[in-house]
């Protein structure tokens, strides 16, 4: 399952990231003709509060959710109730660009990492595409609870 997330809905298209979700996260620039042609042709669904751009989208049979809530819990718990979670997913793909992120081994992020992140950790993930670097710190168990909870 993929979706296609408006400008308005960055946190939310983080927390679909998250849980391993394709999710394309639409910059401002982005007219609504290309967000309903992006969603159109890579078959995505739009999730928008933007009621003008829901009505385009069912006019050209565009799957469609409008977000309704600003409280991202409610917003990932409406999104995640009628879906399939794949647990083996989550955490799979970056944040930030939405590429599949892959281990890599400790010492080739020596020079990437702080110090004490290095010493701290035996894991790592990169993103290939953006080059972020992922470890279990803190932000992690954080997530992980999230995910529990909203699961």
């Amino acid at each position: 399952m993929k979706f296609l997330c408006d400008q308005m809905l960055g946190t939310l298209a983080k927390w679909l990231r998250i849980y391993g979700f394709d999710t394309f996260y639409a910059s401002s620039d982005i007219k609504d003709s290309e967000l309903l042609k992006i969603s159109k042709d890579e078959n995505r669904i739009l999730l928008t509060r933007d009621k003008e751009l829901i009505y385009q989208a069912r006019r050209e049979n565009i799957k469609t959710f409008e977000i309704k809530s600003t409280d991202i819990d409610k917003e990932l718990s409406n999104i995640l109730s009628d879906i399939k979670i794949d647990k083996k997913m989550i955490l799979s793909r970056c944040i930030l660009c939405n590429s599949i992120v892959e281990e890599i081994k400790k010492e080739n992020v020596k020079e990437k990492v702080p110090e004490r992140v290095f010493n701290n950790n035996n894991k790592f993930w990169h993103c290939k595409k953006c080059n972020k670097i992922y470890w279990k710190g803190s932000h992690f168990e954080k997530m992980k609870e999230k995910i529990n909870n909203l699961s």
